[in-house]
């Protein structure tokens, strides 16, 4: 497991309130029960611990996230971007 994997599912279990034990790459968030207000708090938490902004809006979902393992890959793709840019 990467530190950036391993920081989104400690982010995800603190701000959505889910035993860290069912986190798992393949999980949906659905059957994680994390409703969209915790994925707006998810995501504040993920853009301030790894400095990126996530292109993400409740209501026109530019990116999908319906894993745990989706969150993990754009976060990922996104701190590559940064890192190719900065």
């Amino acid at each position: 497991m990467s530190n950036v994997e391993s920081d989104i599912f400690e982010i995800i279990a603190d701000k959505a309130a889910v035993e860290r034990d069912k986190i798992i790459g393949s999980a949906s968030l659905q059957e994680l029960e994390i409703e969209s207000l915790d994925v707006v708090e998810i995501i504040f938490a993920i853009e301030e611990k790894f400095d990126i902004h996530v292109p993400f809006n409740a209501n026109d979902q530019e990116m999908e996230f319906d894993t745990v393992g989706d969150v993990v890959k754009a976060v990922e793709n996104l701190i590559a971007e940064n890192g190719a840019a900065g």
